[in-house]
């Protein structure tokens, strides 16, 4: 076994910041009547449905005076200021400003942020005023036979802690147990981790059908599973599971630095089983919403230890399988020597370990 090794210690959580990244940031149907008000990576961010229907995003601040422009109203698929009334639209253009007579040459005042809305997830690009070099994330397709469930969770701690965590396998047994594993005796499985430019694999062999009420309620009988777990560029985490050839989850959690310190997570859950999809959805739901919770009071409590000891310090062993890589991922896409989409197998790189669940 590798000896124990230090990743990050004594370093404050700032986190990466990729300027080349898109982020969901709401549904499509938090997008009403009203401006809502995000934040990315710190920055305040406004979003808004313009005249045609499709999503747009400024930066939260009025150009006249700095109020926050979520505080104003939607007028025609413009934004009113609430402080004295100017008028943006979509590209962050002062279309109106109250009580002046003289025409004014239409400018941006307002920095604006590229949007798409696809899967029912509204996309922004980290940065303002940018042309995005590539697509947002596209969820798999698959068929009208399985259900889906949405959910939107926030958790203290940074983007890579939130989403190593949505990735680790051996904290299940205890922090979720009776939930999710640890329900009943250990089992030694093979885990194989791959890696391309952007993205990282493992796959588990040999691993039984978890114990606890999930894995039961995906299947009764038991069986072998196929698992995979992967990341991608720059804050996808899937996890995904098939027993037999009528049961298959596809868990995609698509992550969002809020700041540097908290984690948005909207999270698609889909899943085709043998039983009525509505009698899944009522009992999948609730579990997977107390597992997410557990993590959240996890990763709160593993923040709140960083803040007081004045930095992360983490001890790695072989079995961390996807926190380094996530970090490693991060970090180049950060310096710029990796990029989203680029799915170029790494053929030097290929780890394989046994561990119990």
């Amino acid at each position: 076994m590798d000896a124990p090794r230090s990743l990050n210690a004594g370093t404050t959580p700032t986190g990466p910041r990729l300027a080349d990244a898109w982020y969901v940031l709401a549904l499509g149907r938090e997008l009403r009547a009203r401006p809502l008000a995000r934040m990315l990576h710190g920055q305040p961010v406004v979003l808004f449905r313009d005249r045609d229907g499709r999503p747009a995003a400024l930066l939260d601040r009025c150009a006249h005076r700095n109020v926050p422009l979520s505080l104003g109203r939607l007028e025609g698929g413009e934004l009113e200021c609430a402080y004295h009334g100017w008028r943006f639209d979509s590209r962050g253009c002062a279309t109106r400003i109250p009580s002046l007579c003289a025409a004014h040459p239409e400018r941006s005042l307002v920095p604006s942020l590229a949007t798409r809305e696809r899967d029912g997830l509204v996309w922004v690009y980290a940065t303002p005023g940018a042309e995005p070099t590539h697509e947002p994330h596209a969820l798999a397709k698959l068929g009208s036979e399985y259900g889906e469930v949405t959910r939107v969770v926030e958790a203290e701690g940074s983007l890579q802690a939130a989403l190593e965590n949505a990735l680790d396998v051996p904290h299940t047994a205890f922090l979720h147990r009776g939930l999710f594993r640890g329900a009943g005796r250990t089992n030694r499985i093979r885990a194989v981790v791959t890696r391309a430019a952007d993205r990282v694999v493992t796959e588990y062999l040999g691993e039984p059908r978890p114990e606890g009420l999930a894995g039961r309620l995906l299947s009764p009988s038991g069986g072998l599973v196929t698992h995979h777990d992967r990341f991608l560029l720059p804050s996808i985490a899937e996890v995904e599971y098939r027993i037999g050839d009528e049961n298959h989850v596809l868990v995609t959690a698509m992550g969002t630095p809020v700041d540097d310190a908290r984690t948005r997570l909207f999270a698609v859950v889909r899943f085709r089983t043998r039983f009525p999809r509505a009698l899944v959805r009522l009992v999948l739901e609730p579990v997977a919403m107390r597992i997410f919770a557990q993590d959240a009071v996890m990763l709160a409590h593993q923040a709140e230890a960083a803040r007081r000891f004045g930095g992360e310090h983490y001890m790695s062993t072989e079995l961390d399988l996807m926190g380094p890589q996530i970090a490693r991922l991060l970090r180049r896409a950060e310096l710029g020597k990796a990029r989203v989409g680029d799915a170029t197998p790494d053929a030097e790189f290929r780890r394989e370990i046994e561990l119990e669940v």
